[in-house]
């Protein structure tokens, strides 16, 4: 069976956390060793402890998502999260100690668990996991792009780029907010959200920002149309939301269907903000992108692409294209050449 996108993305995540939080800990090891070890022996003794703990922890935040035993976590007060996560760290982090104290004495007949060394290694531990969990929380809020790029100063100072996007914005919300009430709607978008973020991770695009009931995605541009990612974007999410059509129906009475539209082009990207910061894309491809959405609605149809992204990317085959009038557009001199994108009829009927 072949695995998805998102799952080599998550297991590579997880083998980077223990990775990393190995070496970290083989060396905390190494400089902690009482005097009657030898530093390579509580080296060892740090890699171990560190896979017995990094683990279950690394699977925990990256899959938890996936657990279906796990999804009331979601719903909790922040501060009853945090105590449950907490309390699941300390008895992974004095498990996985003791068991690498218990593993490391076989055979040498000297099992001591409450020393100096083992007090120090329940701090270490406990501070590695706060890092490694509000770098994970963080990125969960901002995006593990963009804190990357934040990290990394990459959009510091404003630059150029050549990107792809994708607009998608739910259809009727007004009239699902009205029959819902406020809560539940707002329950629905966390669902309809949700769903959009699976084809994201999948077709490896970046979520770069909910606006009331849209939702921004982003490509850089070599990287969404050599594959036709971007293109098959919006089906991948269609897919996703009928999977879960009787959960709809059972909890809002609904099944949410969406418009999309789909260009490309320069923006300039760079990172705005005092008190908060963002990464905010600037220029004339999101502006014609935004006019593509609104010109779904009155052309009655679902998905439009430019012809300028469609002429450049690679056609999944299981879509096929309409060509439509040309658009105009307040502000561009040429008419913009569109097109309607569906899937064939043989892989709407399956």
């Amino acid at each position: 069976m072949t695995m998805s996108r998102r799952n080599r993305r998550e297991w590579r995540i997880i083998l980077w956390i223990c990775l990393t939080s190995a070496v970290i800990s083989g060396y905390f090891g190494y400089a902690v060793a009482p005097a009657d070890q030898a530093p390579l022996w509580g080296a060892v003794q740090g890699i171990l402890t560190s896979l017995l703990i990094a683990t279950p922890v690394a699977f925990f935040e990256v899959r938890r998502a996936r657990i279906n035993s796990l999804v009331w976590m979601r719903r909790l007060p922040l501060a009853s999260y945090f105590l449950v996560k907490v309390v699941f760290y300390c008895v992974v982090i004095l498990v996985g100690l003791v068991l690498s104290r218990l593993l490391m004495s076989i055979g040498t007949r000297q099992f001591v668990i409450f020393d100096p060394i083992f007090r120090n290694s329940v701090l270490f531990s406990v501070g590695m996991s706060v890092v490694g969990n509000l770098i994970i929380e963080t990125g969960r809020l901002l995006g593990f792009g963009t804190l990357k790029n934040l990290l990394l100063g990459r959009y510091a100072r404003p630059r150029s780029e050549q990107r792809a996007f994708l607009l998608i914005d739910m259809k009727d919300s007004t009239g699902l907010a009205e029959k819902l009430g406020a809560i539940q709607f707002h329950e629905l978008l966390n669902a309809f959200f949700r769903d959009i973020a699976d084809a994201a991770l999948e077709c490896d695009a970046e979520i770069h920002k909910y606006v009331g009931d849209e939702v921004i995605l982003t490509w850089p541009e070599g990287l969404a149309l050599s594959g036709g990612d971007c293109l098959g974007c919006a089906f991948l999410a269609r897919r996703n939301i009928a999977r879960n059509a009787a959960r709809y129906r059972d909890r809002f009475g609904a099944v949410p269907e969406f418009r999309a539209a789909l260009h490309c082009g320069e923006i300039v990207a760079g990172e705005i903000g005092d008190v908060r910061r963002e990464i905010a894309y600037v220029g004339d491809t999101l502006n014609v992108a935004a006019r593509l959405l609104e010109s779904s609605k009155t052309l009655g149809r679902d998905v439009l692409v430019s012809a300028e992204l469609l002429e450049q990317s690679h056609l999944p085959h299981d879509l096929q294209v309409e060509p439509l009038p040309t658009l105009t557009i307040r502000g561009r001199d040429a008419p913009l050449e569109i097109a309607a994108l569906s899937l064939r009829a043989d892989r709407d009927q399956g």
